[in-house]
């Protein structure tokens, strides 16, 4: 790993533990502290495996289909719409298999999609309980990832389901089978669902951090 990566490694805990503390923030003390979760947001952003423009172009897809998933499902539907790489996953729960269907053509026609993962279960929505317990998990996940060695946290988008985590991101293989270890390790995941876009190594190495070139700055002293 190149000093770059070390560094990068060390901040890494500190930026992902202030994330989670601006969420609790943000419910306190309001627009202080939305104005420094989106400092921090945009140092994440910048290491994302995706373009500036199709992270915007997610957050546009997730608002649009929030909004064709009320005008369906209403209160007979719990849909939850995380959008990766324009690739759009929907989990939780609605009423029946017409109106499954139906949420998922409403999102295939937003403009932009080039993709739909089906995850939605035929029942009841989920309680006040299990959706608190879902959401332990994935911050669980989120640390964990964050701790681990040779794997870059931001790569993976982590969503939980009754207890089911789905991993979304651009990953090699490698960092897929990783990412999923890590997952089924914590408690209270009874399930882990891939819904990774894979990436070759070659293409891998053109996210590191490029390393610093020590002869320009010992000639520069």
């Amino acid at each position: 790993m190149n000093n770059s990566s070390a560094i990068w490694k060390k901040i890494q805990r500190p930026l992902a533990m202030s994330v989670l503390c601006g969420a609790m923030l943000a419910s306190l003390s309001g627009c202080v502290a939305l104005v420094a979760g989106g400092a921090i947001s945009g140092t994440l952003a910048a290491s994302d495996r995706r373009t500036f423009g199709a992270q915007t172009e997610d957050r546009a897809i997730e608002v649009k289909a929030a909004i064709k998933v009320n005008n369906v499902g209403g209160d007979a539907a719990h849909v939850n719409i995380n959008s990766f790489n324009r690739r759009a996953l929907l989990t939780g729960e609605v009423r029946d298999e017409a109106m499954k269907a139906q949420i998922e053509r409403e999102i295939r026609g937003i403009e932009g999609v080039i993709d739909v993962i089906n995850e939605l279960e035929i029942a009841g929505p989920s309680s006040y309980t299990s959706r608190s317990n879902d959401t332990l998990i994935t911050t669980k996940v989120k640390a964990s990832l964050v701790d681990a060695k040779d794997i870059s946290a931001n790569s993976y988008q982590v969503v939980t389901e009754r207890g089911v985590v789905y991993l979304q991101g651009r990953v090699t293989q490698r960092e897929g089978q990783i990412g999923a270890d890590i997952a089924r390790g914590v408690s209270g995941v009874t399930k882990v669902v891939k819904v990774f876009e894979y990436i070759t190594e070659e293409e891998w190495k053109s996210y590191q951090p490029k390393p610093a070139n020590t002869a320009n700055n010992a000639s520069s002293q």
